[in-house]
């Protein structure tokens, strides 16, 4: 089994610019990453983009929607921004049916070394090898389905809809 891995951006692969106080994308962390974590899952990596989820458009999750249907694994997970990922699970579990999908992403940068990336990354491979097919939300331990879940703006959690 082969577990499809979409980049799309978010704070889990920002960088810290000190000259101008800024957050920016260079290169995806993802395989610094799984080698850390010495990962021996078979993954097949592909960077859609590298956007912050709030700058992310309609095509652009057009665009994640289409690479998900096209793929021919069917276990898929995406690192995304935490802020639009509500969103773009959604669009994915209105369309898609038959695979297991899960986003996640981080509340710090990899790079800050106190990123919670590594914790999430983690634990979303572990449930996308065991969840059924639909389309999940994986966040500090926990998974949630698409369409019960939404991010706490107050304690930075996301949460069950209750």
């Amino acid at each position: 089994m082969t577990i499809k891995i979409f980049v799309t951006g978010g704070t889990f692969d920002k960088e810290y610019n000190e000259l101008k106080g800024e957050l920016f994308f260079k290169d995806t962390h993802l395989l610094e990453m799984l080698r850390l974590g010495r990962c021996k899952l078979k993954v097949d990596i592909e960077t859609l983009m590298m956007v912050d989820s709030l700058n992310m458009t309609d095509a652009d999750r057009k665009n994640i929607l289409k690479n998900c249907k096209k793929a021919k694994e069917n276990k898929i997970l995406i690192i995304h921004g935490t802020d639009t990922m509500v969103e773009t699970a959604k669009i994915l579990g209105n369309s898609i049916k038959d695979k297991t999908i899960i986003l996640t992403g981080a509340m710090i940068p990899y790079t800050f070394g106190s990123s919670d990336g590594l914790f999430n990354l983690g634990s979303s491979l572990a449930f996308v090898q065991i969840l059924l097919p639909g389309v999940y939300i994986s966040m500090n331990g926990k998974y949630f389905h698409c369409d019960n879940v939404k991010k706490n703006r107050q304690t930075g959690v996301f949460e069950e809809i209750k």
